[in-house]
This record gives C-alpha cells, sequence and structure tokens, in this order.
C-alpha cells in the first residue's frame, strides 16, 4: 500500500535553489535511507514531508489515515512530568477506553439497568465493542511495551519516577525517540536517531526497526547501522534525486556500477559524434559523397546528445603528518581512577600503548570513556593513579563537543592566529581541503554548523603535527563522504591514535586493537570491532561450557550420592504431583456443584425477581467458571 508520494517537489531559500522536481514513494514496510553530503537537502526534505516546512511547487500526496512521526537530529524531550509519566501520554486515548471500560462495568451491576433487557443487551455490546477496541489498541500490553522500549534505549537503571527536565541534553534526545517508537506511526522519520546511542543501544534499535510494522525514513551516517535496517536509498545530489534498491552498501556498488557504464556510453557516443563530423567536414564539398555527408549531418542533428556522468561532488582532502617520532612507548596507564571532584566513575584502569597502534576504546555510554580521554590528554586530573608518556610525545586531541569552537573570531582567524608564521595562501588553502572556499573562511565560528565546526576542528589537529592522536567521536557531524576521507587520512597516518567511536564501521577501518572499559576494568582484545564481538561471544561459550563441565564435575565426584539424589528429588516431585492432581480434582468438582447449583436457582420465579441476588449469583457462577477453565488447563498438563 502506498503510504505518501512526492511529486515535482521543489525548494528554495531566497535564491538558492536547495530541492528540484523531487520524487519519492513511501509503501507500507519500506525502510528508506536519505543520503547525501550535509546541506544537500536531506534534513529540509523530511521536514517537508513531515509538514514542518513549506515547499514553491510540486505535490506532496498523503491518505487522510496515515500518521507520521518525526524525530529531528538532536531534538531532547522538554517536559516537566516524570520519565513513566511522558511515556503513558502516547496512550492517554487507550487509558481513557479503560476508564470507560470500568464505567460501563459499574452500569451494568447497576439493578436498574439490569432490570430494563433493552438497556442492558445495549450496554453490553457496547462493552464488547470497547473491549475489542482497547484490546486491538494494545490496551493490555501498553505498561509492557514502555517498559522494552526504555530498556532498550538503555534507561533500565533509572528511576522512571525521575523528572525529565533533571536529565541531560543526550538522555532527553533518547527519550525522545523512546516516546516516538512508542505512538507506531505509519511512517516514522528519523533524522540522525543514532547520535547519543551506545553500541549495545544501536544494536538493540537495528532490531526494533528491523520488526516495524510501519514505514521508515531514516538520516544517518551510520553505515553499520544502514547496511542492517533499510532496503532502499534515495541520494540526494546537486539538487536532484535518484533512487537505488538494496542497502547502503549496495547502493555504493551500484552508483559506482551506474557511473562506470553511463561514462562508457558518453565516451563511445562522443567517438561517433567526432567520426560524424569528420566525415561531414572531409565529404561534404565534393559532388561524389555530399549526399551521404548531408544524411550524416542529418543524423548528428537528431541525436540526442548525452551530458557527461557528473562524478562524486567535491570532497575534502586532507592528510594527518608529524612533526617528529615518538619513542617506541607512547602511553602507559596504570591502577588509574578518572572522574570529576573525587567521585570515581572508573578505577583500576591500565592500559599501554605503543608507537603505530590504532586503540578504539569501546563500552556503554556513561562508563568513562571521554572523561579516561579528557585525563590521558591532561584536561582532567587523575582521582587516583598515574598517566606516564613516552619520549618525545606530542598530544593533539579532539573534542566530541568540539567545545573549544564557539568564538566570535572568523574561520581564517581561528587557523592563522594559531600559526601566525603562515601566510594567508597557507592557510585559505588548508581551509580550502576542508571544503572552506571563497566567502566560507569569513563565517563566524560560532555560526557554523556541526559538519563544518567538525572540518574546521580537523584542519586544527591537522596543522599541529602530533605524533598522538587522541580522538573523542571523530566522526559525529560528518557525512559519509567525509568520514570515508578521514578514514583514509587515519589509516596512512604515521603516528599513534586512540580513539572512542560508536561508529563500528569506523573502527573496523582504523583499529588495530579494542580496549573495552567497565566501572573496574579496561581489558584488550587484539583486533578490530568484528573481531572483539567474536572474542566476546567465544567468552560467554567458554562460560557456559565450564560451568557445565562443573556441575559434571560434581556429578561425577559422587555418583551414587548423587544418583540417590537425583532418585529421592523425582520421587518427592512424582508424590508432589499426584497429590495436586487430587486436590485439582477435588476443586473441580467443587465448582461444578456451584454451577450447577446457581443454574438451578436462577430458574425459581421467586430467586430471579431479585435482580440484585440474580446479579451476585451471575458474578459468583462467572467467577467459579473461570476458575474452573484455570484448573482444567492446570489438570491437563500435570496429567500428561
Amino acid at each position: 500500500m502506498i503510504l505518501l508520494q512526492v511529486n515535482q517537489l521543489s525548494k528554495s531559500y531566497g535564491a538558492d535553489l536547495i530541492l528540484s522536481n523531487i520524487k519519492l514513494e513511501v509503501q507500507t514496510r519500506d525502510r528508506i535511507a536519505l543520503v547525501g553530503r550535509n546541506g544537500a537537502g536531506k534534513s529540509t526534505l523530511l521536514k517537508i514531508i513531515a509538514d514542518h516546512l513549506s515547499y514553491e511547487s510540486g505535490d506532496l500526496i498523503k491518505p487522510k489515515h496515515v500518521t507520521i512521526g518525526y524525530l529531528a537530529q538532536n531534538t531532547g524531550l522538554v517536559s516537566g512530568l516524570s520519565i513513566w509519566e511522558e511515556m503513558l501520554t502516547v496512550f492517554e486515548h487507550v487509558m481513557k477506553q479503560e476508564r470507560e471500560l470500568r464505567k460501563l462495568e459499574e452500569k451494568m451491576a447497576d439493578p436498574t439497568v439490569f432490570e430494563d433487557a433493552t438497556l442492558y443487551e445495549r450496554t453490553i455490546k457496547e462493552y464488547d465493542h470497547l473491549q475489542n477496541e482497547f484490546k486491538e489498541n494494545g490496551g493490555y500490553q501498553y505498561e509492557s511495551d514502555i517498559r522494552s522500549v526504555l530498556h532498550g534505549l538503555n534507561f533500565h537503571s533509572f528511576d522512571y519516577s525521575t523528572k525529565i527536565d533533571s536529565l541531560s541534553g543526550g538522555q532527553k534526545t533518547r527519550l525522545a525517540l523512546a516516546k516516538l517508537l512508542l505512538t507506531k506511526p505509519d511512517i516514522l522519520i528519523l533524522d540522525e536517531p543514532t547520535n547519543h546511542l551506545d553500541i549495545d543501544t544501536l544494536s538493540w534499535l537495528e532490531q526494533y526497526l528491523t520488526g516495524y510494522s510501519g514505514a521508515i525514513l531514516i538520516v544517518s551516517h551510520d553505515r553499520y547501522f544502514l547496511d542492517k535496517v533499510v532496503n532502499q536509498v534515495y541520494e540526494i545530489s546537486r539538487n536532484q534525486i535518484s533512487k537505488f534498491s538494496g542497502n547502503y552498501s549496495s547502493y555504493l556498488e551500484q552508483k559506482a556500477e551506474n557511473y562506470e557504464r553511463d561514462l562508457k556510453q558518453y565516451e563511445k557516443q562522443q567517438d561517433e559524434i567526432a567520426k560524424l563530423q569528420d566525415f561531414i567536414q572531409k565529404n561534404l564539398a565534393r559532388a561524389s559523397t555530399t549526399k551521404r555527408a548531408q544524411s550524416r549531418r542529418k543524423t548528428l542533428e537528431r541525436m540526442q546528445v548525452m551530458d557527461k556522468p557528473l562524478g562524486d561532488e567535491k570532497s575534502a582532502s586532507f592528510g594527518f603528518d608529524i612533526e617528529k617520532q615518538s619513542g617506541n612507548e607512547v602511553l602507559n596507564v596504570h591502577s588509574l581512577a578518572v572522574g570529576y571532584h573525587d567521585e570515581r566513575i572508573a578505577e583500576e584502569l591500565s592500559l599501554r600503548i605503543t608507537r603505530g597502534d590504532s586503540v578504539a576504546l569501546v563500552g556503554p555510554n556513561g562508563i568513562g570513556k571521554s572523561t579516561l580521554l579528557k585525563t590521558i590528554q591532561g584536561t582532567l586530573q587523575p582521582v587516583e593513579g598515574q598517566v606516564h608518556y613516552g619520549s618525545n610525545v606530542s598530544i593533539g586531541y579532539y573534542d566530541q563537543e568540539q567545545a573549544a569552537l564557539t568564538s566570535n573570531k572568523r574561520v581564517l582567524n581561528e587557523l592563522w592566529d594559531e600559526y601566525p608564521l603562515k601566510s594567508e595562501k597557507e592557510i585559505r588553502t588548508v581551509l580550502g581541503n576542508f571544503l572552506f572556499t571563497g566567502d566560507d573562511v569569513l563565517k563566524t565560528v560560532s555560526t557554523l554548523s556541526g559538519g563544518e565546526k567538525a572540518r574546521l576542528a580537523l584542519a586544527k589537529l591537522m596543522m599541529q603535527k602530533a605524533n598522538l592522536l587522541i580522538l573523542d567521536e571523530p566522526t559525529n557531524h560528518l557525512d559519509l563522504d567525509s568520514k570515508e576521507i578521514l578514514e583514509n587520512a587515519l589509516v596512512d597516518y604515521p603516528g599513534t591514535i586512540l580513539f572512542v567511536s560508536h561508529d563500528r564501521y569506523f573502527i573496523n577501518r582504523i583499529a588495530t586493537k579494542v580496549i573495552e572499559l567497565s566501572k573496574t576494568a579496561a581489558v584488550e582484545y587484539l583486533g578490530d570491532y568484528d573481531y572483539y564481538v567474536e572474542k566476546k561471544l567465544e567468552q560467554e561459550e567458554l562460560k557456559a561450557i565450564e560451568q557445565a563441565e562443573k556441575a559434571a564435575a560434581t556429578i561425577a565426584a559422587s555418583p551414587e550420592k548423587n544418583t540417590y539424589q537425583i532418585d529421592k528429588e523425582a520421587k518427592k516431585l512424582e508424590r508432589q504431583r499426584k497429590r495436586r492432581i487430587e486436590e485439582i480434582e477435588g476443586l473441580i468438582e467443587k465448582l461444578e456443584e456451584t454451577i450447577e447449583k446457581n443454574n438451578t436457582l436462577l430458574c425459581d420465579p421467586e430467586i430471579f425477581q431479585d435482580h440484585e441476588r440474580v446479579l451476585k449469583i451471575n458474578e459468583e457462577t462467572e467467577t467459579a467458571k473461570l476458575q474452573l477453565d484455570e484448573l482444567l488447563e492446570e489438570w491437563s498438563e500435570l496429567a500428561e
């Protein structure tokens, strides 16, 4: 079923054309990724579809019954309610139905209603209809759904009575996502939903979205996530949109194949045009060949000349170098405790990094990864323990919040003031490599977008030529193409890298080691992210095997005793089973007698006239029937 159609849509900001002739279709259970450079118009298109933004021309067709849920990037939940109270607001209509059911139950118990057979029948029908609606709307499971989503989004350790306005920005963003997922709209629109999510939470979200009953439209720069979730990709480039089937990796392959095919067709046509023009030029003036030349000229005039296929848009171009080489041992951390104001976040941390290592630091949000990086970098003092640097170590630090980039300087001066001996041309060249061209270098730093600040921070980092790079979420705010450029630069970097990232694709490309951080340890794995996951699974399997072997060894150590104990326990359970069967049979007999007695009483005219007594007898009978059904089911299971 088609849920949404976008036809010939165009959008401009002033004189700048952002989107032109956009066509997009969303059907039930579609999983669509919207990709393109930062500034290409992805978020703009999502806002238009969500009816948060107007457009100049075109059509947006959506059936009235289709619901859309939209989560803008970095949107935090603003509320004075508690976590639980806010989640319950999603189910206000269900809770209203629940209250109406209670009222109808009270109405049915009213003797005056019971006396009026027509009114009583109508009330029962209304109750049955409402009860079915209540069930279809998830009335019997909405509290379970809330707990499931909150647990998946890493709120399982929270007191649900916590007020939302006391939470951090990242926590509020996750709660906004939780609330949207609980609404279950027909079309779920998510703009960068993976921000502020750790790897475990990302894995849960992937599974949740894979099983989602509606359609999903996503903007994300997490390639691992896109490969797991989406089955279609729409690329926005140069104001236009193109559709590709499959996940993100499939899109890259198709795009490369399409470009090669189109380029070959273009080159083949250009050769054909050149031959026709050459023949016309040589033979048009000759009487013997002029007719053929004229015929070729008509063929050339009728030919639909192809445009040269456009390759990728201009990319950033940079690399990292070092001023001088460090010693072999770059960093040695021993029995370190990190935190704020003597409050420990993590302790007993020990790790050793040697020259050329590329180390990924992983662990759940709040475990202390960024705190550890700041302590190693020197921004924070250790609560306990020591950090030793090797000889000639120089540190370049990338802060995930780009906290240092809040000045009112121009982009040009932000870089030039730190390297005043460089010429303006050299500084502009560096900035140009990071896509700051022309008047872009005159922008005020504080007004830059997240992606622009990230590129400027990387430009400053490149100029440092440090031999130890400490990177805290370096791929945040970068588009997919910029991520690939950064990866290539770091792969070729001759120094040492210690980084935190939730981008699993990025970790796989960069890491030679993975260190898993917990509250009381830092455990090293010699490989990339996939190797780390594989080893974790092996460890869990080994643990299960060891437990099984331990149990088997205990039995083997005293076989006679254990055989006796097992036999004794089995006999005990059998006795309990038989006693319970006898007990159930007695209860069943009593309930059947009660039901039969009540049915006989209802046939008595004197009792039938007493509506209160009839209501009480009916209630007793219904309760007895429910208990009887439960006991019969239990008896069947025990008797097998």
